[in-house]
């Protein structure tokens, strides 16, 4: 057999190249298993140069899966790789870190990581060796740097893998250029707890944290001798796999994302001493952590963030002395920790002040002349973005910071100077502001700032509409212009002057440019029904008014056919009418016959005379010029003068599901199957919450269902929004007829963390004509008060008063304790409890002293002692073993007050 030919290094680089630039046409030709062969065997040869070798397993590090299809083949690759390694003299090497990489990258990539790889069995220790040595050059000090990347690598690919050489990483943060480590220790802690968490098993943290950690603190380590051979001193016992999810937990998101896996477990319970050694790391990791680069320090600190919240009972007050050295920072990367923190936390970490700071930091950066415009806008998106401390409203509804005020974003009004982006992230902020300030009252009028806020928004949006309507604007402003409206309608719907403003300037420019429709067609789909149905009526209105004369009527029925399946009847037909005259193009013609086909599906064909319409379309079947287009209005003559309203409504309706087909008679006739398919409506069904006093768990939501009319086979799917609740099953109905009793559905909730939740709700449905419906429901929200249960039954040797004292205590040193007063004077305190603790109550003495004790799903105690304190209200002192409950019940207490 001849034995091949080697490659010289020049070969090499062109076949590389060639690799590179398409590999799957490259490897089909050359073959994966000869160029793998190939790469290993001149790996171990001599007649190519270091440089050369680098190149080879940086394409091996590029493309392992392509070339070691099969985990077998990964795994062999690797052994003799880490046998190349083996090989080379000791001395330094540009070898070792690219072998080092390209060993790590075969076993993540091509699936050959776990504990029966004799590769990884042979890495594991030697990537630890080496990140453990002491570094006295460069060139050990990027082998070491290399080592903690891999090992790095490995952990994000199997978290939990790290965990039983904690204290042997914990050990070398001391050493210098310790800033891999660091970020390898943090990483590693952090799964290792959410692996203990999952696993449920016996190992300490206490032990994991310690072991092997005082070995390297005395300087046991040997120095690197550049042949990565393991030193007696150093050698790791067998590897723990129990840990890294091998059969335990499944990963949902890779580390880089910063994302916890989902579902989760609970938080984990640490004994005294372990949360003391876990705080004693952590501290230790903080401190030295601005020695870090920015970029590792952001890591850093969200990874940390993750650490507290995943262990029960560990308040993030460890972190406030960093969150006052970051609050001044002009580090991207360090905003977005310190923002996390601020969603993660709340104010359990942050303070008014703290608030009011970095909001004063945002808007200037926002806003300063020196920073380039992407920086601005990121800032700004910062603002319109900020995480609050607990909602003030709907999930789903926008709302600026609650301590930004108008007079604090001045600097930041937009301007018709500023670059599109600008403007509208700048405006967007002015309509939440103008927003917050409306509030939902809809009779109130602005006064003041509020007022002038209002008014300046206005004139800009008048501004931008005068841009769009002058002859031969751009399209860039018609653009602009429809993307400020639509921002200013979202945000202003409930302030009827505004809205009504608005819809009048957009009218004013589409009387003006009609050849601006298919933005007003766009807007109408986009927009909800506040600005739909009124914007739609002023469009209609210009339409049939024939704005525009001749050369604008194809405009003009591209409009009717959005806007009136929803408006009244005559002026529509009118305008058609006379539209007839003026037809013969084609696609005059179809624009016409998708006007009669609109109001063949609408809603208000009883509210005109329909027989003008059936002789609108007998007309159109007669005298139109194309055969196709007759055929069509002589089917829409048929359907108009056969068909219930009901049924007629589903024929015509749209059937997004089925590609548009040539023969427009058969695309109509297509409209037939839609009656057996699923329709979406709105449906005739109405939720309504019933209360329910549940003694134990679960927690039941009651629901009490109405309908206005005949429904059969109902299907009500129930979805909570978020992490922290079971998944929910459906309820089955029956039949609702309406006028009957109200139909009761007891649905329980299990939630993973106290919290609350939304739930989205969807039903499916029959109705008596045979259609199958489906239908969206309004969202149903979950309060924090819902989820209330009583405490068992203490034992009766026991006074309730004693009891109540003995759980009082129990919250403390690993729970969090905290006092408000509510504004509750008289016996309104009194009729406070009846209405909202009375299953609650342990101990009283009424009217002016109450002990309550409460129990959050699944394993958590709210409890509140109220104290009258003569006519200046109730001192209220609350405790719970859960530090996250803490901001939910200041809020749930706030609300009460307000409430009063």
């Amino acid at each position: 057999m001849a034995q091949r030919r080697r490659r010289s290094g020049d070969a090499w680089a062109r076949g590389l190249a060639a690799l590179r630039t398409g590999p799957a046409a490259f490897l089909a030709r050359a073959g994966a298993d000869a160029l793998a062969s190939e790469l290993l065997s001149d790996l171990r040869g001599e007649r190519l140069s270091e440089s050369t070798k680098v190149s080879l397993l940086a394409a091996i590090q590029e493309f392992p899966a392509q070339l070691w299809p099969e985990p077998a083949l990964a795994e062999d690759a690797a052994c003799k790789l880490l046998d190349t390694l083996a090989l080379l003299p000791p001395r330094p090497s540009a070898l070792h870190r690219p072998l080092l990489l390209a060993v790590t990258s075969l076993l993540a990539a091509c699936g050959a990581l776990g504990p029966l790889s004799g590769a990884t069995s042979r890495l594991l220790p030697l990537l630890l060796r080496a990140a453990s040595l002491r570094a006295a050059g460069p060139e050990q000090r990027a082998l070491q740097a290399t080592a903690c990347e891999c090992l790095h690598e490995l952990e994000s690919c199997r978290p939990g893998l790290l965990a039983g050489q904690l204290g042997l990483l914990r050990g070398l943060q001391d050493a210098p250029g310790t800033q891999p480590h660091r970020l390898l220790f943090t990483l590693a802690l952090r799964n290792a707890l959410w692996a203990l968490a999952c696993s449920g098993g016996p190992a300490s943290l206490h032990g994991l944290l310690r072991a092997r950690g005082e070995g390297a603190q005395r300087g046991d380590t040997q120095a690197w001798d550049w042949t990565l051979e393991a030193p007696g001193a150093l050698q790791p016992e067998p590897w723990d796999w129990t840990l890294a999810g091998e059969d335990v937990c499944h990963w949902a998101a890779p580390e880089g994302q910063g994302a916890w896996p989902e579902p989760g477990p609970a938080p984990l319970e640490l004994q005294p001493s372990e949360a003391r050694e876990l705080r004693a790391a952590v501290s230790q990791l903080l401190d030295a952590s601005y020695l870090l680069t920015p970029p590792a320090q952001a890591r850093l600190l969200r990874q940390l963030s993750q650490v507290l919240g995943a262990v029960r009972g560990q308040p993030p007050a460890l972190l406030k002395p960093q969150l006052v050295r970051l609050l001044g920072t002009a580090r991207v990367s360090l905003l977005h920790a310190v923002l996390a923190w601020k969603d993660a936390f709340g104010e359990a970490l942050f303070t008014a002040q703290d608030e009011a700071l970095l909001l004063r930091r945002l808007v200037g950066a926002a806003q300063h002349p020196a920073l380039p415009p992407p920086a601005r806008l990121f800032y700004l998106h910062c603002l319109l973005h900020f995480p609050e401390n607990w909602p003030l409203g709907p999930a789903d509804e926008e709302g600026a910071p609650v301590l930004l005020t108008p007079s604090l974003a001045t600097g930041l009004l937009p301007s018709l100077l500023q670059d599109p982006p600008d403007l509208l992230g700048r405006l967007h902020l002015l309509c939440l502001l103008c927003g917050e300030e409306l509030g939902g009252d809809s009779n109130r009028e602005c006064q003041g700032p509020e007022a002038q806020a209002l008014d300046y928004l206005q004139g800009l949006l008048a501004c931008l509409r005068q841009g769009a309507a002058q002859p031969g604007a751009s399209r860039s402003s018609a653009t602009l212009c429809f993307r400020a409206s639509y921002l200013a309608t979202r945000c202003l719907a409930s302030h009827p002057g505004a809205l009504a403003q608005l819809i009048e300037g957009l009218a004013e420019v589409y009387r003006v440019r009609p050849c601006l429709a298919p933005h007003f067609v766009d807007l109408l789909e986009q927009a909800g029904p506040v600005l739909a149905e009124p914007l739609g009526k002023a469009l209609q209105q210009v339409a049939v008014a024939g704005s525009g004369g001749a050369q604008a009527l194809q405009w003009h029925l591209q409009i009717l056919t959005k806007v009136a399946g929803s408006q009244p009847l005559g002026p529509t037909l009118a305008f058609l009418w006379a539209a007839i005259g003026q037809r013969g193009a084609w696609g005059r013609e179809q624009s016409l016959l998708r006007v009669c086909r609109a109001l063949l599906r609408g809603k208000g064909l009883g509210g005109a005379a329909p027989g003008d319409l059936a002789n609108l379309l007998q007309e159109l079947a007669r005298g139109l010029d194309d055969p196709d287009g007759r055929d069509r209005a002589r089917l829409y003559y048929s359907l108009f003068t056969h068909l219930s309203a009901p049924k007629l409504g589903s024929a015509m309706g749209p059937t997004l599901s089925i590609p548009m087909l040539g023969s427009s008679l058969v695309e109509e006739n297509e409209g037939f199957t839609s009656a057996l398919t699923v329709q979406e409506a709105q449906a005739p069904l109405r939720l309504s919450r019933v209360p329910q006093q549940a003694k134990e768990p679960p927690v039941i939501l009651g629901l009490s269902v109405e309908a206005s009319e005949v429904l059969y086979s109902l299907e009500l799917r129930f979805r909570v929004l978020g992490p922290h609740y079971a998944p929910l099953e459906a309820v089955q109905v029956p039949c609702l007829r309406p006028g009957a009793s109200p139909k009761l559905l007891l649905l329980p909730l299990e939630p993973r963390r106290p919290y609350p939740a939304v739930l989205d709700i969807s039903v499916l449905y029959a109705t008596p004509s045979g259609l199958t419906c489906y239908a969206q429901l309004p969202m149903l929200p979950v309060a924090f008060a819902d989820l209330f249960l009583p405490l068992p039954q203490s034992s009766p040797e026991k006074t309730p008063s004693c009891a109540f004292q003995e759980l009082w205590a129990s919250c403390l040193p690993g729970g969090v304790e905290s006092c408000m007063w509510g504004p509750w004077r008289g016996h309104a305190l009194e009729t406070l409890v009846t209405q909202h603790w009375e299953p609650f109550v342990m101990s009283a003495t009424p009217p002016t002293s109450y002990q309550v004790a409460i129990r959050l799903p699944p394993n958590s105690r709210l409890l509140l002692q109220l104290e009258t304190a003569g006519e200046d209200g109730v001192k209220v002192a609350l405790r719970t073993d859960d530090w996250a409950v803490l901001p939910l019940a200041g809020e749930y207490l706030r609300g009460l007050g307000a409430a009063t």
